[in-house]
């Protein structure tokens, strides 16, 4: 492509003396700057230097959102394939069944054998989007590394027993329903 000054002359815009003109006084700068030993600062060419990079550090920060956003929407959509494919029947809900999610106490109609199996630790309480699901525990292992505020576990508590409690010999089932 032809240079700026080319594309003038063609177009009509200026005339060779012009073009002649402009060559003199540039040269004559570059040769009094050679003398005075100091270079002259472009101060446009700065300033789209500066906007380049702050372009770039915008277009950074923006990539690095929409990735986070794309990790997140990945994540949950491994999740919900995860609970998807290995859920677990609740049996027919005769039994209801308490647990506490963000800080609510939610409650699900379970089956005495599903209910046993919660109990014991089999089972875990996956709380996804309509409602609560019930999960083995290997998969709700691999869905609290994705993401453990859904994950519901029974809380199994080794209380000691005091030498002197009265009642020490009286032991509170875990599945007592009140």
């Amino acid at each position: 492509m032809a240079s700026l000054q080319e594309q003038f002359l063609k177009a009509g815009l200026v005339d060779k003396n012009k073009v002649k003109l402009a060559h003199q006084d540039k040269s004559k700068q570059k040769k009094a700057e050679r003398r005075a030993g100091t270079e002259s600062v472009d101060e446009t060419r700065l300033a789209a230097l500066e906007a380049q990079r702050k372009n770039a550090d915008r277009a950074r920060e923006l990539n690095a959102v929409r990735d986070a956003a794309a990790t997140q929407k990945a994540i949950v959509a491994q999740i919900a394939q995860m609970v998807q494919q290995n859920r677990q029947n609740k049996g027919i809900g005769e039994l209801a069944y308490n647990f506490t999610h963000n800080n609510k106490i939610e409650r699900m109609y379970v089956s005495a054998a599903v209910q046993a199996h919660l109990v014991a630790g089999r089972l875990v309480i996956i709380c996804l989007g309509g409602g609560p699901e019930l999960v083995p525990r290997i998969i709700a292992d691999k869905i609290a590394e994705r993401d453990a505020a859904i994950v519901v576990r029974v809380s199994k508590t080794v209380l000691e027993i005091d030498a002197d409690d009265p009642y020490a010999a009286f032991q509170i089932p875990d599945d007592l329903m009140w």
